[in-house]
């Protein structure tokens, strides 16, 4: 579940990307068409004619390219599944699932279909002429700016053009160049904010339950000696904090659940996710998956039956990130299943330990938080105090490390997915940013000519689209990282509650700097072949036929 969950993620991130890159495209088709509907326009075609005269080659286009989309995923389907499914996947190879490829073909076909139909509207000549005749071109402050700070022609002229959309036939994109810019951002910030918070969950196992350094566990029958232990725990100057723990499973509102007891107020308990810990032994925390099993709230009241003493009805005062840990049967506590209750709600053998015949009665564990994490000289002192309390009338104590759910042993098995499924989507983000700004440039031949006409060399006019390229993505920057930062940790939190951890974001802040970095100078290789267009600008043609 966890694995589908985050591939899940990145498919829907994907699904974007593929929407807004398509809807660069298709723009950026349209206003190419745009001469060429002035003319049927001029020649007496209706808007009705004009609107749908582009759409048959782009709404074909679509269908292929979804047909293609399709096809490429039957040829990758070899390399699934991901994880630890992969190597006990009983049936290897082309997999054909049509139920899921129909509806992927069906859903592009359709978004794109009405994008491609929105724009040939929006863009139709009676729209665009009643637009122009609403609006007027105004320059760029920020152009001003750069004139009145004295900055060189061709900064000024890059700026220019990378703000300014023009009007009519001399239209350029500069706001699909920036959607391409902020767009390719958004994707790469979104996509390492998400691995590195999956990185963090994975090290920290406080995030996940075990909200302590070690477990001192009991064997096979035995408990761990209380009063040697309270001694002896209390006296070690590398405990920081320690509580007390017993193990079974009762009947909450008529389901068995696993359930982890210990005195009301003690200092080492599960991390909460929601409202508080016990306050008194007529409380009880569950997991949220057993909340939802339960069909109950906070605040709602269960009855909570041990097969001994009377029922009792107890009101739910929050939820836990429960730890795996402890065993009653075939009941154990995992991330999001079980309960946390006081110690005075088990049957009365149970708070007192299942003893064997000579043993001193306890805790069926303890749970130890040391001062300054897991130091060899706290580890050392554990294990003397397991030796020290174990006997021969008991199974011996064990020092327990932290011990991981299986889904976070999954999530290791990801390796580098999430980066790669990334990496391949900004990669598409960045290939749809090359395509506008050639389209930019194309758009701007006759200034371009004029630059040249005026004395601008080729290398000054590469230096000008490198200014363009330059622009487009800081105004990128400016709106892809925080927007980046806030979907990475709003999908990581909504991750976080399918999984029933503790929703802590972690935002790599020196990788974000590389990429924004990283991001800048790959604007300005992008714009290398448009800067060479630029420089082979056919100055006569163009003029003559101004």
């Amino acid at each position: 579940k966890p694995e589908s969950i985050a591939l899940a993620v990145f498919g829907g991130i994907a699904g974007l990307a593929a929407l807004l890159i398509g809807a660069q495209l298709i723009g950026r088709q349209l206003r190419l068409d745009a001469e060429d509907l002035e003319t049927l326009r001029a020649l007496g075609a209706d808007p009705r004619m004009t609107t749908g005269d582009g759409l048959i080659g782009i709404v074909g286009a679509v269908v292929i390219g979804a047909l293609l989309a399709a096809g490429v995923a039957v040829a990758l389907s070899p390399l699934s599944p991901l994880g630890p499914v992969r190597p006990v996947y009983p049936t290897p190879g082309i997999a054909f699932d049509w139920t899921v490829l129909a509806l992927g073909v069906v859903v592009l076909v359709v978004a794109l279909s009405a994008l491609a139909i929105a724009l040939s509207s929006r863009n139709a000549p009676h729209h665009a002429e009643q637009r122009a005749r609403s609006t007027t071109t105004r320059p760029s402050g920020v152009t001003g700016v750069a004139t009145s700070w004295g900055l060189p022609p061709t900064a000024v002229a890059g700026i220019r053009f990378a703000l300014e959309p023009g009007a009519g036939r001399n239209a350029v994109p500069v706001r699909s160049a920036m959607v391409g810019a902020a767009m390719a951002l958004i994707v790469g910030i979104a996509t390492v904010t998400f691995g590195a918070s999956l990185d963090s969950l994975v090290s920290h196992p406080a995030l996940y339950g075990w909200n302590w350094s070690y477990e001192l566990s009991a064997g096979q029958g035995g408990v761990v000696p209380g009063k040697h232990a309270t001694q002896l725990l209390d006296a070690d100057r590398y405990v920081a904090a320690w509580s007390g723990v017993y193990f079974s499973a009762l009947h909450v509102d008529g389901q068995t659940v696993p359930v982890i007891a210990e005195p009301v107020g003690s200092a080492v308990e599960p991390p909460l996710l929601s409202g508080r810990g016990l306050e008194n032994r007529n409380q009880i925390v569950l997991g949220t998956v057993t909340l939802a099993q339960l069909h109950k709230h906070i605040g709602d009241a269960v009855v909570v039956r041990n097969g001994v003493t009377a029922p009792r009805h107890l009101r739910i005062v929050g939820t836990a990130t429960m730890p795996t840990i402890g065993v009653s049967g075939n009941q154990h506590l995992e991330m999001g299943t079980g309960a946390l209750l006081s110690t005075q709600l088990l049957p009365p053998h149970a708070s007192t330990g299942y003893q064997l015949s000579g043993a001193a009665p306890g805790p069926d564990a303890i749970l130890v938080r040391l001062k300054g994490g897991t130091t060899p000289d706290g580890i050392r002192s554990l294990r003397a105090f397991a030796r020290a309390t174990s006997t021969p009338a008991d199974y011996g104590v064990s020092v327990l490390p932290v011990q991981r759910p299986a889904e976070i042993v999954n999530y290791r098995s990801m390796g580098t997915t999430p980066a790669i499924l990334g990496a391949a989507l900004a990669g598409g983000a960045v290939v749809a940013l090359g395509l506008t700004l050639v389209a930019s440039v194309r758009r701007r031949r006759r200034e371009l000519a004029l630059l040249k006409t005026l004395g601008f060399t080729a290398r000054q006019l590469s230096s000008v689209v490198a200014w363009q390229a330059t622009v487009a993505m800081v105004a990128g920057v400016i709106v892809g990282l925080p927007l980046g930062i806030v979907l990475g940790r709003t999908l990581w939190v909504l991750f976080a509650h399918e999984i029933s951890v503790v929703p802590s974001s972690s935002v790599p802040v020196i990788t974000v700097v590389l990429i924004v970095v990283g991001a800048l100078l790959l604007g300005n290789i992008v714009a290398t072949f448009p800067a060479r267009i630029a420089a082979r600008t056919p100055t006569a043609l163009l003029l003559r036929a101004e």
